[in-house]
């Protein structure tokens, strides 16, 4: 029996255990391919926020007091079902996200890994022995921050919402998540199912999606302790500030306009298949994406007529409907954003190369060379299948350039000389760095994070960055006899 087969989840969210309808009604799941409407969705209100926080933070206590290997095998549970549910859920991704088939199945992966590795966290050392100077066995324990709050993106729903749902549960929190509205079953009811069918008790996680009001709620509620919140650098502002004005921790992972530099000694094919990989990957729609291509001046030409050319033979279309390489943006303001970006950068110098078009939601991969600095496809990002192109006359322009951005998420060097690379790339203030690779990359055991606008810094991903994220550090002293002071 299939995850959507044994619950009636149509027109609900998840809360308190039980699927329900939402203070704020419900609203139709749309097939971006197609425009067809995939079922009902519930919508939740601030109402059902407090209701929902409330009920987390009783139910938080007692998953917190269960035996550290009884939340590891939920963890484990929860891998397994992922694997177990795949082709459902890889279908879902397929038509409400718009995710072509391998991105869908390695989103799939993730999920799983995620929770394999949630469930070794239970496991590790939370705590250390201190030096004291009286007489007195004095430790820092980390013991769970309570309620987490999870607000996760359209793009990429399981792999943005997981990385933080599968650490935070597993180290004795409840969790309220909010998925974006236009991917809620992908990014959100299914992933209710699997952790209810995996075993979390009831009210250990809630299900919320919503708008603005639901998100606000979510971050300003009293019993909420931390926020993780992946999307915008706009948005992820406003939820810092709001967090701040409330005295909570926010992990924020923000918007990027990642780097790849393409030195003079690299080898043209080798750079033009990660370059592609890096701009056209699920439509380009990836907080990593590679939105500025630096290219050395020996290998520009060549550089760009042949990703113009494999631009020009990528196809596009339905992910349901066959093997395509790109799927349909998420909606037809998003795609309008696009290509505003792309047109308005073509009137400031830049040749269209490749692409520039689009047919209903689904946008040509898209090539843009000789590209001003301060146009606007390069100086933002675009969050679209745009590779805009400069050249560079040394690498010393190339840093100068790659570094003067308000982002620091990801950044790609292709070289030879890969200690040439290494050292180029501790010039240029980024959170991740890949050598000989394009700029989009995720492991369920790798700290995830960026700098500057790009966010918070490594807040997701790794035991450490988990453990740092999801947990309150407490002094604790104790004496075999009552102290004694002068008064």
């Amino acid at each position: 029996m299939g995850l959507l087969d044994s619950v009636d989840w149509q027109g609900h969210i998840f809360k308190n255990g039980v699927w329900q309808e939402g203070k704020s009604g419900a609203y139709a799941v749309i097939e971006p391919a197609t425009g067809n409407e995939l079922g009902q969705m519930g919508a939740a209100s601030a109402e059902d926020v407090a209701e929902a926080a409330a009920f987390a933070a009783d139910a938080q206590r007692e998953w917190a007091a269960l035996p550290f290997t009884a939340r590891a095998a939920v963890m484990r549970k929860a891998g397994d079902l992922w694997k177990e549910h795949a082709d459902e859920v890889a279908e879902w991704n397929m038509r409400e996200v718009g995710a072509i088939r391998g991105m869908a199945q390695f989103a799939l992966h993730v999920a799983a890994e995620e929770c394999y590795e949630a469930a070794a966290l239970t496991g590790r050392p939370l705590g250390e022995i201190l030096p004291s100077e009286e007489p007195r066995l004095s430790m820092a324990r980390r013991v769970p921050a309570g309620v987490v709050t999870v607000i996760a993106p359209f793009n990429v729903p399981i792999i943005l919402a997981i990385r933080s749902v599968a650490p935070a549960l597993a180290l004795g929190n409840s969790v309220l998540l909010k998925p974006d509205p236009r991917t809620a079953v992908t990014g959100g009811t299914l992933m209710a199912r699997i952790f209810e069918e995996a075993g979390v008790p009831p009210g250990v996680l809630h299900m919320l999606p919503g708008g603005v009001e639901v998100g606000e709620a979510l971050v300003t509620d009293p019993n909420v302790r931390v926020i993780s919140f992946t999307g915008s650098t706009p948005v992820g502002r406003r939820i810092g500030e709001l967090a701040g004005k409330h005295l909570k921790r926010a992990h924020l992972e923000l918007g990027g306009n990642s780097a790849l530099l393409i030195l003079d000694d690299a080898d043209v094919e080798a750079a033009v298949n990660l370059a592609a990989w890096g701009s056209f990957l699920n439509q380009g729609q990836i907080c990593m994406t590679t939105g500025r291509h630096l290219v050395s001046e020996g290998v520009y030409d060549d550089f760009v007529a042949a990703l113009a050319e494999k631009a020009a033979q990528l196809p596009v279309g339905d992910p349901m409907s066959g093997e395509v390489a790109l799927g349909p943006i998420i909606d037809a303001r998003q795609r309008d954003k696009i290509h505003g970006l792309v047109t308005t950068t073509a009137s400031a110098g830049a040749q269209v190369a490749s692409g520039g078009t689009y047919e209903d939601l689904f946008y040509r991969p898209t090539v843009l060379a000789d590209v001003p600095l301060t146009a606007p496809a390069f100086a933002e990002e675009v969050f679209g299948p745009v590779a805009p192109v400069t050249r560079v006359g040394s690498v010393d322009e190339a840093v100068k350039i790659a570094e003067n951005s308000e982002y620091g998420l990801s950044l790609g060097i292709v070289t030879k000389d890969v200690m040439r690379g290494l050292a180029v790339a501790e010039q240029i203030p980024t959170g991740i760095v890949h050598i000989n690779d394009q700029t989009v990359n995720d492991e369920a055991v790798a700290p995830f994070g960026g700098v500057k606008a790009s966010g918070t810094g490594s807040r997701f991903g790794g035991a450490a960055a988990n453990i740092e994220a999801f947990t309150e550090t407490r002094w604790i002293t104790m004496r075999g006899e009552p102290a004694r002071y002068p008064f």
